[in-house]
């Protein structure tokens, strides 16, 4: 009987847009499967992925992801595509309804916040978001400055 792969070491891939958190306020939050082809998997496995300049809308009743890089697949040859395409969410019915109705208020816009991998397939955590002002940014960067000076001078203890 094949030796069984030892998984252990290997880590599941999750990308954070840390650049969303700090512009922006996330409020509710869904899961979306996204579509690829399999090259893309195969760069997103390697952790070959950038969320930074990501964004969503709402076009005809589908979502959309723009802007999101994927580096392509080095073995990939013909079968690579364009990296910055724009890449279909699936999300049910009822899902996006909700979304689009809650981006209808004022000042609020639909950002990636998280890229994984789960049972296999890649997905994608959107939350429908405010944009931050420049004060709520530093007050936000100054009460984690608190934090960490709290959590430094307990540790030293």
């Amino acid at each position: 009987m094949a030796a069984k792969k030892d998984n252990s070491a290997r880590k599941p891939l999750s990308l954070l847009n840390r650049r969303a958190f700090h512009e922006y306020e996330i409020g509710e939050k869904f899961e979306a499967g996204i579509v690829l082809t399999g090259t893309e998997v195969k760069s997103l496995r390697l952790g070959r992925a950038n969320l930074a300049e990501a964004y969503c809308r709402i076009q005809e009743r589908e979502v959309w992801l723009f802007n999101m890089h994927i580096s392509p697949y080095e073995q990939g040859n013909i079968y690579n595509v364009e990296p910055l395409r724009t890449r279909k969410l699936l999300l049910h019915n009822w899902q996006i309804i909700r979304i689009q109705s809650s981006i209808q208020e004022k000042g609020l816009t639909l950002v990636p916040t998280k890229l994984y991998f789960s049972k296999g397939r890649a997905k994608v955590e959107i939350g429908v978001a405010r944009g931050r002002k420049l004060y709520d940014k530093r007050e936000n960067i100054a009460a984690k400055d608190r934090e960490r000076e709290a959590r430094r001078e307990f540790a030293e203890r």
